[in-house]
């Protein structure tokens, strides 16, 4: 049997729909390889970004792997007048994942989250699942019973 992810057994607890994939990753995997390693549209697959803001509260953005956060749109999105990429020291302590295991579910704290409005163009998206090497799916309405998200352009 496969093994589950926290994010997985959080998904249970909560009966959430899902499916789950994992890949082998290398040093050089990036989120258009996943993409690619999975069979998928890699506009359906999201990454995780974790920002601070200039209040310093922590911000969740949940992007297309392939496209990049504009800055200035993500800051519009939650009101801030700046934000800026988390230090990559900085994530585990901060939401208990590291880079390229983050995931939008399970962290440490509740933090905003904010979704591409891409990902309202999908029945379900993919991101991770919490672990380098998963990934799961579902779709962004279930992932709002989880996580409160809004969407917002950020690209």
């Amino acid at each position: 049997m496969e093994e589950k992810t926290n994010v997985m057994r959080l998904l249970d607890q909560k009966k959430i729909k899902y499916n789950h994939y994992s890949y082998v990753d290398t040093p050089s995997t990036n989120g258009v390889e996943v993409a690619k390693l999975l069979g998928q549209d890699e506009n359906r697959v999201f990454k995780t970004l974790v920002t601070v803001g200039k209040s310093k509260a922590n911000y969740v953005f949940v992007i297309p792997v392939a496209r990049e956060l504009n800055l200035k749109e993500a800051a519009k999105a939650v009101g801030e007048k700046s934000v800026e990429m988390l230090k990559a020291k900085d994530l585990l302590p901060l939401t208990g994942y590291v880079h390229g295991g983050c995931s939008p579910i399970g962290m440490k704290k509740r933090f905003t989250t904010v979704l591409d409005e891409t990902a309202g163009d999908y029945e379900n998206i993919i991101f991770s699942g919490g672990k380098i090497g998963y990934q799961v799916e579902m779709s962004p309405k279930d992932l709002d019973k989880f996580v409160p998200v809004s969407f917002a352009p950020l690209t």
